[in-house]
């Protein structure tokens, strides 16, 4: 199955959404600090609710940190200034998904590491900035799980 990477990310309620969704999709989650809540926020909490336990979520101490814990895999950046669509891509099951902070997306210096072949936006209407990153992060992991035939689900 895929990784998720969340590149400091900001608000608690949507870790907690991806921590949740991670834990029902045997998806591993690597957050890659600073992040703007502590893992022990009531709000992360309540949104990943018990699911925290159940899903295997590793903090890095930054973006050189995360990688090397990668090291091997295909990285594919989740971010608007693509023009590769989703379903355009050649997303498999062992990508690592990397998504940026919610206000931002991934900074330049990041993005820049990523081949344009890496890099995939998910469709919207013209003129909108974005989608709610744990509902891109949620699109993101089953379409992949899609394509893998959802194993281990059911």
């Amino acid at each position: 199955m895929v990784d998720v990477v969340l590149f400091q990310p900001e608000i608690p309620p949507n870790a907690g959404n991806v921590i949740r969704l991670c834990a029902n999709t045997a998806t591993p989650l690597h957050l890659v600090e600073p992040l703007g809540f502590s893992m022990a926020d009531r709000q992360l909490k309540r949104a990943g609710l018990d699911y925290a336990l159940r899903a295997n979520v590793w903090v890095h101490a930054d973006w050189a940190a995360c990688r090397d814990a990668l090291a091997g895999r295909r990285l594919r950046a989740f971010t608007t200034r693509s023009s590769r669509l989703l379903g355009e891509s050649d997303l498999a099951q062992d990508d690592v998904l990397v998504f940026g902070p919610e206000t931002a997306g991934l900074p330049e210096p990041v993005l820049s590491q990523f081949a344009p072949a890496d890099r995939i936006r998910l469709p919207m209407i013209p003129g909108n900035r974005s989608i709610n990153l744990s509902n891109a992060v949620a699109v993101a992991v089953y379409e992949a799980w899609r394509r893998a035939g959802y194993p281990g689900g059911g």
